[in-house]
């Protein structure tokens, strides 16, 4: 298997950076798919290293691989897990990060913890104004952003790490369920992952996309990344917008219930914002009838709780 990150020297790769790959597959025994005899499996990618968790490291090595060393500037709103992760992998690998933050107003206030998480691991924090944050993909507004946070010639990851590199990374995913599940969830914010986890699916199988945010915008982001990355639409792949409850970082009481349940039930700790949406689906789904009878779900558990 070729190294990540050739650029860096193996001790420090060994130090901080080994991922646990293949990530754990675990078959999970619950009464509600049980009677309808249908399987629930969870792929462990939250085991995958205890900094870069799940899809993160996905996204992220083919990224840091091609960045070669430059400094990495990104995006994402304060508590955004995509800017923690890219904070640790530059305190790992010795590579100055820098977060441009969406909401200036949020320079003169104090850092909330997922933000004071990133600046102790190094990351210097640009906070813009909600309608430049927006308006991050137009070149001359991205140039203006790169100078005004001091980060003119670093390596730029977009949002959520999601671009073409990262879809590339996250087709491993697909390759690693090949033959052990027919349809295959996973919670989506940017659409990276589902981009590239449908793509390396086997045939036959499926994959489901479970929105975290409103909008219905997904599913033309993940046709878009699939195109960058292979020149067209790739694998069996569908979104669904129902199970957003609310909108990113929305949990209401019925999600944190079922979310406390499900931990209950099978004593995994549950994150709240992308993991308990796609369980709640493929949980809903399934008690509503959407899979025959000898269907094997995959759930991809993309991530932990936070630490208390």
């Amino acid at each position: 298997m070729p190294r990540p990150f050739p650029d860096v020297p193996e001790p420090e790769a060994r130090a901080g950076l080994r991922p646990r790959l293949p990530s754990p597959l675990t078959e999970t025994a619950d009464a509600r798919f049980a009677r309808r005899g249908v399987r629930l499996l969870l792929k462990r990618d939250d085991l995958i290293h205890p900094e870069l968790v799940g899809n993160k490291w996905r996204k992220l090595a083919p990224n840091l691989a091609a960045a070669r060393g430059r400094a990495l500037v990104t995006f994402g709103g304060a508590y955004s897990n995509h800017l923690r992760a890219t904070a640790a992998a530059g305190r790992l690998l010795g590579v100055p990060t820098i977060g441009v933050v969406r909401g200036d107003e949020l320079a003169g206030r104090p850092l909330n913890r997922s933000l004071a998480r990133c600046a102790a691991d190094g990351m210097r924090l640009h906070f813009v104004d909600r309608s430049t944050y927006r308006s991050k993909r137009e070149p001359e507004v991205l140039a203006r952003l790169l100078a005004d946070a001091g980060a003119a010639g670093a390596y730029v990851v977009p949002e959520g790490g999601s671009n073409a590199r990262a879809v590339e990374g996250c087709t491993e995913l697909g390759r690693e369920l090949r033959g052990h599940a027919d349809v295959v969830g996973v919670a989506c914010g940017t659409g990276g992952t589902l981009a590239g986890l449908a793509a390396g699916l086997g045939a036959g199988q499926r994959a489901l996309g479970v929105a975290v945010l409103r909008g219905g915008f997904l599913a033309r982001e993940v046709e878009a990344l699939q195109t960058a990355a292979f020149g067209r639409r790739r694998g069996d792949w569908e979104v669904t917008d129902r199970f957003h409850a609310g909108g990113y970082a929305r949990v209401p009481a019925a999600l944190e219930a079922f979310a406390e349940d499900f931990e209950q039930r099978h004593g995994l700790p549950v994150e709240r914002l992308y993991v308990a949406k796609v369980l709640h689906a493929l949980t809903v789904l399934t008690e509503e009838g959407a899979f025959a009878r000898g269907t094997t779900l995959a759930a991809i558990v993309t991530g932990a709780p936070d630490p208390v």
